[in-house]
């Protein structure tokens, strides 16, 4: 599935964050969104989901337009936004986080899914998800996409504050999805471990596309030199 955001200005209150930004993530691809922090990054994921209203421009899924459509019609046409800060519902348990995401239905499944991914939740399916560390609650946040079976990705921040071993579980997990054909946007402050994952890569700078091109540019490309330093 094909996400495309064209002319796409949208912002808080009377603050514009986004200036006229085009972005096309193709279908089973995975596209890196860069930038220093307040480039605009989350508030692109937010309003792509529909969750920040769109001041002016389109957002199209395989060319259909959802700009004014709300969330859940867009999770119904296959998006799925994995938002920074986990965005799990804390008061439930493990298995009653994972049977939310399918509606109850075909909860087994859900759960072979989730656990086939991350080993730990399954020893974890009775606990109530807020007691988890931060790390497993990512778990269970970015297993939201795998039962879901969402064909559009939008990933924000998967790995902030989350110890090394952990984020190379979550990045295998983002592995397996990108292996599924799923079409990946990913906002990441690992910059070495987006560009691994990516096709394509834009850099934000100041709510305006500065950059597009493929990882191989971006170590020597001075626009990324410029807004973003060197890689690690």
């Amino acid at each position: 599935m094909t996400l495309r955001l064209s002319g796409l200005r949208a912002g808080y209150g009377t603050t514009p964050v986004l200036h006229d930004v085009d972005l096309v993530v193709p279908p089973g691809r995975a596209v890196a969104l860069l930038g220093a922090n307040g480039a605009g990054k989350t508030t692109l994921l937010r309003t792509a989901m529909g969750l920040v209203k769109a001041w002016s421009g389109t957002v199209t899924l395989d060319g259909e337009a959802v700009t004014h459509r709300p969330v859940h019609d867009r999770v119904r046409r296959g998006m799925c936004l994995v938002p920074e800060g986990r965005g799990i519902f804390r008061q439930l348990t493990v298995r009653q986080n994972l049977a939310m995401q399918v509606d109850g239905r075909d909860v087994d499944r859900a759960i072979e899914v989730a656990t086939e991914a991350f080993p730990l939740l399954g020893e974890r399916l009775d606990q109530v998800a807020g007691t988890l560390s931060g790390g497993q609650q990512q778990m269970v946040a970015v297993a939201r996409a795998l039962v879901t079976e969402a064909k559009v990705v939008l990933a924000d921040e998967l790995s902030v504050g989350l110890a090394p071993i952990v984020v190379d579980e979550i990045f295998s997990a983002i592995d397996l999805l990108r292996s599924q054909g799923r079409s990946l946007l990913i906002v990441e402050q690992y910059v070495d471990r987006a560009l691994a994952i990516a096709d394509y890569v834009y850099i934000l700078h100041k709510g305006r596309v500065a950059f597009v091109g493929e990882p191989g540019q971006c170590t020597s490309h001075e626009v990324f030199a410029r807004y973003m330093g060197q890689v690690a």
